[in-house]
């Protein structure tokens, strides 16, 4: 049933053909077809099923896309599940054919099809597993998604460079379940390593001690030690309050990426403190090349996108649309460095650097969104 959903599919966006491949050797030539092959839990038995194959759609949708500017393209999709073995799909013919393999979703796979694609020259994009060791001695790996560790290292570089000039206070919210202690301890040892002052102050201080940390002189911008949506809210109302005493002191916040959950409620507050909010990935819906994604969508499947950030159709579309052009563009020399491809993405934006000596590239693309106080947004991409 689900091949045949697949088929239908494709047939639909007339991009894809599954016959196979005739020589098992083919590899991206520039300017040539560009073999594709997606391993991924495309089922609809769970979540992840479910995610993985409107991930899929995007990538057909890319395709489609792609054809129009001259770009062929034969994918060849297999269902790969959490309990699969993927050494039994990579033993098909198709498989060594591949140019680019899209996959796998799940960590425990990403060794075996690691080993296979250095051994048959294939690159392979890693959409999602941050648990990838591989790519740091195997060149035909792309990373796109990083550690927190890692992705914490990004963004506190790229927040010290945006706010030079600002004083920084970290507010304590009493959270007992935060994980966002990473970002701040992080966050104070670099700024103490750089010898710039920092304020620490908390939610439950009095307005006068809680007035004290913030300077009078410099902008200020303010760190919660919490993503939580309550203690957001508490802290908005505290700085509403000590800005009626307070009326000419510059705020601004620095949030997570779990806020873009909460713009529904906060939006206004967002504008009126700046906030700026770190992520892999803006989803936004007033944009108008969202809007046609979206209609395109509904057009081919019959369906809404599932409502989940980041959307994964639009992922599996601008993932697919970089790699594809950049193997159109550069054959087997593609390394996704930045602006090799000239593509602007929709939600998810790609640039990748080599790890090491002989490894593999991580991405290392990361946007601030900012929210300005004439009610506008813009994306500011690092």
């Amino acid at each position: 049933m689900i091949m045949k959903l697949f088929l239908r599919h494709i047939l639909l966006l007339l991009v894809v053909f599954l016959a196979p491949t005739a020589n098992a050797e083919a590899k991206a030539v520039q300017g040539g077809k560009i073999h594709v092959g997606v391993m991924l839990p495309l089922h609809d038995e769970d979540g992840d099923g479910r995610r993985m194959v409107e991930y899929y759609r995007g990538v057909l949708m890319a395709c489609d896309s792609l054809r129009c500017l001259g770009v062929s393209v034969d994918v060849h999709a297999w269902n790969v599940p959490k309990d699969a073995d993927i050494n039994k799909t990579l033993k098909e013919n198709d498989a060594s054919a591949c140019d680019l393999i899209i996959g796998p979703l799940y960590s425990s796979q990403v060794p075996a099809l690691a080993a296979f694609a250095k051994k048959h020259e294939i690159k392979v994009l890693i959409p999602f597993s941050i648990n990838a060791p591989a790519v740091t001695d195997n060149s035909r790996l792309f990373q796109v998604y990083q550690s927190p560790e890692d992705f914490n290292e990004l963004v506190i570089a790229r927040f010290l460079e945006r706010f030079k000039g600002h004083h920084v206070i970290i507010v304590d919210c009493n959270d007992t379940t935060s994980r966002k202690g990473i970002f701040t301890f992080g966050l104070r040892r670099r700024l103490e390593a750089i010898g710039r002052e920092y304020s620490i102050t908390n939610v439950k201080s009095s307005e006068e001690y809680f007035a004290k940390a913030f300077s009078r002189t410099m902008p200020n911008v303010v760190v919660l030690n919490t993503g939580r949506s309550p203690e957001l809210n508490l802290a908005i109302a505290k700085l509403d309050n000590m800005k009626m005493n307070y009326p000419t002191l510059k705020i601004k916040m620095f949030g997570y990426t779990e806020w873009m959950m909460y713009t529904k409620y906060n939006l206004d507050n967002f504008y009126k403190y700046e906030v700026y909010i770190p992520g892999y990935f803006h989803y936004n819906p007033l944009s108008s090349r969202t809007a046609r994604f979206q209609q395109k969508y509904r057009w081919n499947f019959h369906a809404d996108m599932i409502q989940a950030l980041p959307r994964f159709a639009i992922t599996g579309f601008d993932q697919a649309f970089f790699f594809i052009r950049g193997l159109f563009l550069y054959g087997d020399r593609f390394t996704g460095a930045p602006g090799s491809v000239g593509y602007t993405p929709i939600q998810t934006p790609l640039s990748f650097e080599p790890v090491g000596n002989g490894g593999g590239y991580k991405n290392r693309s990361i946007l601030f969104i900012h929210y300005l106080p004439g009610h506008s947004v813009e994306t500011i991409h690092f």
